[in-house]
């Protein structure tokens, strides 16, 4: 095994291991059908969690490279990160 494969690999569990949470499985689909920027509230009126909660799911997914953040003033917008899933995961939203 190479040294590209093996760093694959560490990489693929790190993202399988911040997926093992439902809920994040859920943030993904949630911004992946609205395909726009969300908010921790917006997502988390969808989800019928507290703003805290999902907060707390956005740094997770933000730290595997699955989401991208952009702070607007006081506001943080999550996106899904296109490039993590086109090079790791290019199916993941067929399936969910």
């Amino acid at each position: 095994m190479n040294i590209e494969q093996i760093t694959t690999d560490k990489r693929l569990a790190e993202i399988f291991k911040v997926l093992s949470e439902p809920h994040r499985i859920s943030i993904l689909r949630i911004l992946h059908e609205n395909r726009r920027e969300m908010t921790c509230g917006e997502v988390g009126e969808q989800l019928n969690l507290a703003k805290s909660t999902v907060s707390y799911h956005f740094k997770a997914l933000r730290q595997a490279g699955l989401t991208n953040t952009r702070q607007v003033s006081q506001t943080k917008l999550l996106s899904i990160n296109e490039t993590t899933f086109e090079q790791y995961l290019p199916h993941f939203f067929d399936v969910l």
